[in-house]
């Protein structure tokens, strides 16, 4: 395949690098499944990906971790007890950049585009300040088109 299956790979590694960690090959593993992913990935959905590839699950959770301590990735529990990962968005907290759509019937999760869903927030006296930071999450809840 040449340069061109190679080069995501070094752009990758580099970015661990430059976010002060090893690239190791689980960590540029896990980092690429995020890469493509459509939206945030639970651990297990990543295990199911790398698994068969001989990633544990173990060490596919320990990577996950370093990633987001390192600021590559976000954590959050979209309300059901479940960690899930996406990639950070450059300039800012993921999560705060854009909605999520949460399925109620399937729990299936969708990044949805940042202008999507305009919200206007008014952060006035007494406000929480998360508000004021503009530090918060927005989701759409319902049923997907699966389940409707």
């Amino acid at each position: 395949m040449g340069d061109s299956s190679t080069k995501p790979s070094e752009d990758v590694r580099q970015r661990i690098r430059d976010a002060g960690l090893r690239a190791t090959a689980g960590r540029i593993a896990v980092y690429e499944v995020m890469v493509g992913a459509e939206g945030p990935l639970t651990h297990n959905d990543v295990v199911d990906i790398l698994g068969p590839r001989g990633f544990d699950r173990a060490s596919i959770y320990r990577n996950l971790v370093d990633l987001t301590t390192a600021g590559l990735a976000t954590r959050r529990d979209l309300g059901d007890h479940v960690w899930r990962f996406e990639l950070a968005r450059e300039g800012g907290d993921h999560f705060s950049d854009h909605p999520h759509f949460v399925c109620t019937e399937c729990g299936d999760v969708v990044c949805l585009p940042e202008d999507e869903v305009v919200v206007r927030v008014s952060a006035g006296e007494g406000a929480p300040r998360s508000l004021k930071d503009r530090q918060v999450e927005i989701q759409i809840r319902g049923q997907c088109d699966d389940c409707s």
